[in-house]
């Protein structure tokens, strides 16, 4: 049956790097409390955890500086394979691992810092600031630090430590959202579960209003998909993003409502919001397609922050790239809004109406209802998920 699926990324079958058998994890936890050990950043612990679950298949742990230069520059690893984003492990300072070829890395992210991986040292680098400002500027597409994928990555540290990994927990993602956060292989269980021959994905930091969910129905008609995966991003956002516990309990509202059922898996990956536009967008594709969709949904400014990216940089990208990087189609949707004049939600490419019979309101301006306790007008957002996120917004969580 799993031959059916689409293939993974680069490989005939995925290889996740979590250590799954119980017995040689305990042994390599008891390893780790021997070898030296370095507290990583949290970009580097939410690489380990989509390396252990997947997704980032098929790597095998962290890249060095040459090869993150090269993915950086040309899109491709070492031996060839399409790749868009360098995954790295990154630090300000390895002195207390000098000269180790075995270490064990703690995350930054849970309290103790226990350990997250163990990492067979490749080699221990040190990049120039020429080099790490070249990789943000071809990742990033800007050297300005307010964007911040780029203020992240400046400042994560310079010292590049490459090689294999093998993952030992999936960090706070697996017990903070046990009902949520799902690896490549179960996301493939669960296609496989439902029969489902085409699967589009949907990526969300954000709780999905009316236009996202049209989005879906409209990609899922449109591809003749059928099941959806909304596939939520549950690490590090900026200041002002809504948590993923608002999120997922708002989007779980709305597909209980309002889509027929067992047509839909709301699951979430831990991994950190790069915002780096175009880039993350090819990234995106490659992680969907290892966790067995056949299609991404790539929106307006997809992945993109405040006016870096022009609002459709991330579908054009697509059109740049081999023909033969991805096994992955795309969907390019477009600005999808409520027209007054049809009485229902359009792609605005579809619409013969004008900006003006549409209803278009802001983020702030809806943030603004909701932290009043006011509800969206319906055409904008579903009651049910307005209600959740105007308790959200009036709650002492939101005023942080």
């Amino acid at each position: 049956m799993a031959d059916k699926l689409i293939k993974p990324h680069g490989s005939d079958t995925l290889n996740p790097l979590y250590v799954a058998d119980d017995a040689e994890r305990a042994k390599l936890l008891k390893e780790a409390q021997t070898l030296p050990s370095i507290v990583i950043c949290s970009q580097a612990a939410a690489n380990a955890v989509m390396l252990g679950a997947g997704y980032f298949n098929p790597l095998k742990g962290y890249m060095g500086l040459q090869e993150s230069l090269k993915v950086a520059e040309k899109m491709e690893t070492n031996n060839g394979l399409f790749w868009p984003v360098p995954i790295v492990n990154v630090v300000k300072d390895a002195s207390s691992i000098k000269g180790a070829k075995r270490i064990a890395l703690k995350d930054p992210n849970v309290a103790g810092n226990p350990v997250i991986a163990i990492q067979n040292v490749q080699a221990i680098e040190e990049a120039t600031e020429e080099q790490m400002k070249f990789m943000a500027e071809k990742v990033f597409g800007t050297l300005d630090e307010k964007h911040p994928g780029v203020a992240n990555w400046m400042s994560a540290g310079r010292t590049f430590i490459s090689g294999p990994i093998q993952v030992l927990n999936y960090s706070y993602f697996a017990t903070d959202f046990p009902e949520t956060f799902r690896t490549a292989p179960q996301i493939r269980e669960l296609i496989q579960k439902h029969g489902w021959k085409k699967v589009v994905a949907f990526q969300t930091r954000n709780p999905m209003h009316r236009a996202h969910e049209e989005l879906v129905k409209m990609a899922m008609k449109e591809t003749g998909a059928d099941g959806a995966v909304i596939h939520m991003l549950l690490g590090k956002l900026k200041k002002g993003d809504i948590p993923a516990d608002v999120r997922d309990m708002a989007i779980r509202k709305m597909v209980e409502h309002y889509f027929p059922p067992n047509s839909v898996e709301v699951t979430g990956y831990g991994f950190d919001m790069l915002y780096a536009g175009p880039r993350e967008a090819l990234l995106h594709a490659v992680f969907r397609q290892n966790m067995g969709a056949t299609t991404l949904i790539t929106g307006r400014d997809h992945a993109g922050v405040g006016s870096y990216y022009g609002p459709f940089d991330a579908q054009t990208i697509f059109d740049k790239i081999p023909k033969d990087a991805l096994k992955i189609g795309i969907y390019r949707g477009d600005n999808t809004v409520w027209c007054n004049k049809c009485k229902a939600i359009v792609m605005v490419r579809n619409c013969s109406h004008t900006n003006e019979d549409y209803l278009m309101l802001s983020g702030t301006k809806v943030r603004e209802m909701l932290s009043r306790g006011e509800a969206p007008p319906p055409e904008f957002s579903r009651p049910e998920v307005a209600k959740i996120l105007a308790d959200y917004y009036q709650s002492d969580r939101a005023k942080e």
